[in-house]
């Protein structure tokens, strides 16, 4: 375990207090560059109407968006919350700011590109992953083949495929990453769910995260705010826990009276019901 002086901020934290500040962007610029294959360099923060400063946001709902130096808009959002409508959230972000950012009157050569990074501390779908690349592409239902773009417009737009028009998505799920990291990915990936970075670590912005993220350049109250947080971090993956097993828990008792009907209707005994499903006797008779 690292000692205080060595401790460093959680990256849900930093996104919201710190990484704000230009003298960190190469914190972001390096997950960035990880995570897109491509160097990145942030040119300015946006605002979006999601960026709210509340300390009492123990849910932590942080968006951030960035401009690249190709002037194509990231969103980077960190969610602590179980939101079963997440996927449709991110939908509907990417599509607000290809809206917002085009002048009204502009040509539609004007959109923009759009990547929305989302780093989810709760179980998202289901799938055996952590890191997930959503993008789209148009498929013949007859022949199978990609629909590709003209010389033209690869010249005039500078891509070589339609995907590259289009919002693209990635989806990093980090809770529960506690492996030995193996790549610069993981590496990132590691630090996002722990909190904590390898000495070994060498991905783009970790150096950087490691010296201005440390704990104890926080004064006291900052602090105090710091741990509040961690321990509505806890408070919230305990409830999330305790849903899930509820859920399961209640699924099992709806499986167990469909059996108990079946039986019941077939004329089965009460006391091989109650041994077959484990409902009490009081429930068999309500059936």
């Amino acid at each position: 375990m690292n000692n205080n002086n060595n401790q460093i901020i959680r990256f849900d934290w930093a996104m919201k207090r710190l990484l704000r500040n230009k003298a960190n962007f190469s914190v972001l610029e390096g997950l960035l560059t990880t995570l897109l294959g491509e160097k990145i360099v942030i040119q300015k923060l946006l605002e979006s109407e999601s960026n709210q400063e509340d300390e009492y946001d123990k849910y932590n709902r942080v968006d951030m968006l960035a401009e690249n130096s190709k002037g194509e808009l990231v969103l980077i959002e960190v969610q602590n919350n179980n939101e079963y409508a997440y996927f449709q959230r991110m939908l509907f972000g990417t599509s607000k700011l290809v809206t917002e950012y085009i002048n009204r009157g502009e040509s539609y050569d004007k959109v923009r590109k759009v990547y929305s990074v989302n780093i989810v501390y709760f179980s998202l779908g289901h799938g055996t992953d952590f890191v997930y690349h959503g993008k789209t592409e148009f498929r013949g239902i007859h022949q199978g083949d990609i629909l590709e773009l003209t010389p033209f417009q690869k010249q005039t737009f500078k891509v070589d495929t339609v995907s590259q028009l289009y919002p693209e998505y990635y989806i990093l799920k980090v809770n529960g990453f506690d492996q030995v990291a193996k790549s610069p990915l993981e590496e990132w990936i590691y630090y996002l769910n722990t909190g904590e970075i390898p000495s070994s670590a060498t991905a783009p912005g970790l150096e950087e995260a490691r010296e201005r993220l440390k704990l104890d350049s926080m004064t006291k109250d900052e602090l105090a705010a710091y741990y509040r947080h961690l321990d509505n971090i806890v408070i919230l993956r305990d409830n999330i826990y305790t849903e899930r097993e509820e859920g399961r828990a209640e699924g099992e008792k709806q499986k167990a009276i469909k059996v108990a009907s079946y039986l019941k209707q077939v004329g089965s005994p009460t006391e091989l019901i109650i041994g077959a499903t484990g409902l009490s006797k009081e429930e068999v008779e309500k059936l």
